[in-house]
Parts: C-alpha cells; structure tokens; sequence
C-alpha cells in the first residue's frame, strides 16, 4: 500500500502571526496549559498555521472535530452486549483518544455544542478521556494540543467556556503592503512548486522542533521563584479575573516560555509574555474600549505589580503580613489607610501565600 506524504505549508513560512506562532509552541511545550483559541475574521491564515505547526509534531496525529460529532464520536463509547460474552465492555474509541500526543483542531468551535466544548475542555486539562456507561466507566490517555478557531462574526463563545480556553489570540489580516506582499509571494511559490518550498524552509522548520523538544526535556527543572508567583497573584486579582484559572494558566505559560527560552528561572518577562496570552480573553471590559486601551490597562498593571513587590523588597510601602488564624503571609500595601471597622475600605493585599521556590510537575504547575 503506497503512502502519500502530506503536504503542509511550512511554519516558519507564515508571516506576520508571531503572537499565534509562540501560542502554539508554548501549548505543545506544556498541553496542560488547557488549550488555545484563535479568533480572527475569514482568510488571516488560522487553519494554514495550525496545520503548519502540526508537520513540527513528527508523526504526531492531527485530528479534525467536524461540527456534526456526536457525544459518542468525540468521547467514545462502551459496547455493553460484549459484558454478557465477555465479561467486560468493549471500548471504541472517539477523536479525543485518537488525538494522543497530537493536535485536536476544532475548525468554528463557536458553533459546536457546549456539551462537546465541555468534553474536550475536560479532556485538554487532565490529560485523560473518561466515559461511564451504566456503571462501568473507562479511562483512556488524551494528551493532546487543542486548538480551535473561530470568526467572532459568526457568534462568540459563552465566557463560561471561553474562559477554560487556557490562551486565547486575536488575529487580523495586516494592513501594512509590505507584509501583504510577502504573504501573497509567498503562497504563491508553494502553489507553484510546493515541494521545492517545503525544502526552502525545512531546515528552520527543523530548528523549531528541535527547540520544542528541548523546552519539553527542561520544563520539569524550571524554577518559580516566591516573588514571580506573588506578582502573578497580584497581578490577576487587580485585573478582575473570576476564579483561580487564569493564575494557573500565566504560570503553566510563563514556565513554559521559560524552558522555550532555555532558561532555568521564571522571570518577569516570561510572565508579561503569558499575561498577553491568558488575561485579556477573561477580564471584564467594557464592550467599547478598544484593543489599544486593553494593551495599555495590562501594561501598566504589569508595572504596577514590579514597582509593588520591589518595594516590598527595598522595605518600601509594602510589609509582609501574617493572617493570625491561618498563618498565612501576604503583601499588604501600607500606604493605603485602613478602617478599623471595615466600612470605608480595606488594604490592597494579595492573598497568595508564600512557599519555598517550586518547580513544574506533570499534575501541577508548582509545588511549594
């Protein structure tokens, strides 16, 4: 039986999506991130680069979850006329399994049933797919890279659901010439000689694999000193994030780009590098502040988080203070007043408590 190899468009060839490209290869580093969406109107290369990126994966299966899947489809199912012969159900697999170790791609997961959205969430997250059938339940591995893509025209995402995206990106079409231009050029030689152009990037391509499996050897060594992770704390509770979510997802990322970088140590940059991805998806905005005033409001709350810690450090207006009853240490700002009744205000403080330096785990994304 004859294979046929498939021709993708290489990675390293995309122009100007480098914010989509480092989400990509930070969600394959560490799958536990939860899963990116890429959101974008039609003809901005979003299916082109995830099936770019899925030729750096090797053998890796790239799995498609057609719109029309039903719940037995996607999670699998339990034969249960095989317990009377065999004393057991018989497991067929669904996309989820069969997306081990790859790439599960959900073209317009804005119109897929929030139920199968919920499944495959589920499934990014743990690392693992589970059916229960009257009584009898099966577990099977899913670690797998979720990515889905949506064009908002066509209807948003709950934010119950958008919000378990762990990474979310915007992507336009540019509206600079020049990078137009290149675009146009260059899917244009890979129509016209696909093979010659695949070779003409390949050795980049290679490059990036190569830098990806790196990053994936490292993750475990990095380091989370006590102060990023305070930083991180602070900085979700200021931007009005709900939950614990997204503090969870700007660490996995953060470490994550740490290791991509071949560092060791997360630093401050590595976590302005996750917030971008994981926060501005999850924080309440007004529906008319535009995309500038968004980047602006993070960047200075990621300011105002160095400044607050570095004077705590420096013994500025930041104190270290213990919560009597749990024996908890937090930042408090001591130079917002405080009323001792509690009815004019209370002291800004992050709650996170403090712990020895952690480092990245397959269950966890520290330990303290």
């Amino acid at each position: 039986m004859t294979s046929h190899k498939v021709i993708r468009y290489p990675f390293s060839a995309v122009v100007g999506q480098d914010k989509l490209r480092l989400a990509l290869i930070l969600t394959a580093i560490s799958p536990r991130i939860g899963g990116l969406v890429i959101r974008g109107e039609k003809g901005t290369a979003k299916t082109t680069t995830v099936r770019a990126f899925a030729g750096l994966l090797g053998d890796a299966p790239l799995v498609n979850l057609p719109l029309g899947s039903t719940e037995d489809r996607v999670v699998g199912s339990l034969n249960m006329e095989t317990v009377l012969t065999t004393g057991r159900a018989e497991y067929q697999p669904g996309l989820l399994a069969q997306a081990d170790g790859g790439v599960l791609y959900v073209d317009e997961v804005n119109l897929l049933a929030d139920h199968l959205v919920d499944a495959l969430l589920d499934a990014a997250a743990s690392g693992r797919v589970s059916i229960e059938r009257d009584g009898i339940s099966h577990s099977s591995p899913a670690n797998f890279v979720l990515v889905g893509t949506m064009n908002p025209e066509e209807g948003e995402l709950r934010p119950q659901l958008l919000d378990r995206f762990g990474l979310a990106v915007d992507v336009a079409a540019s509206t600079v010439p020049d990078v137009r231009v290149s675009i146009i050029k260059r899917r244009l030689a890979f129509e016209n000689a696909p093979e010659q152009f695949i070779a003409q990037w390949e050795g980049q391509d290679q490059e990036i694999s190569d830098r990806m499996a790196a990053a994936k050897d490292l993750l475990l060594a990095v380091e989370l000193p006590d102060l990023i992770l305070n930083q991180i704390a602070w900085l979700c509770s200021r931007m009005e994030v709900d939950g614990m979510r997204a503090d969870l997802v700007i660490t996995r990322t953060a470490l994550a780009h740490a290791a991509w970088e071949g560092r060791t140590v997360v630093t401050e940059d590595d976590v302005e590098t996750a917030a971008r991805l994981a926060l501005p998806h999850r924080r309440r905005r007004n529906p008319f502040d535009a995309p500038e005033m968004e980047e602006r409001y993070l960047q200075e709350t990621l300011q105002e988080a160095r400044n607050f810690f570095k004077d705590n450090e420096e013994k500025g207006p930041a104190a270290k203070i213990t919560d009597e009853e749990t024996g908890a240490e937090a930042y408090t700002d001591t130079d917002q007043p405080t009323d001792e009744d509690g009815m004019h205000g209370t002291a800004q403080a992050s709650a996170q408590t403090t712990g020895k330096v952690g480092t990245a785990g397959t269950g966890e994304p520290f330990r303290s």
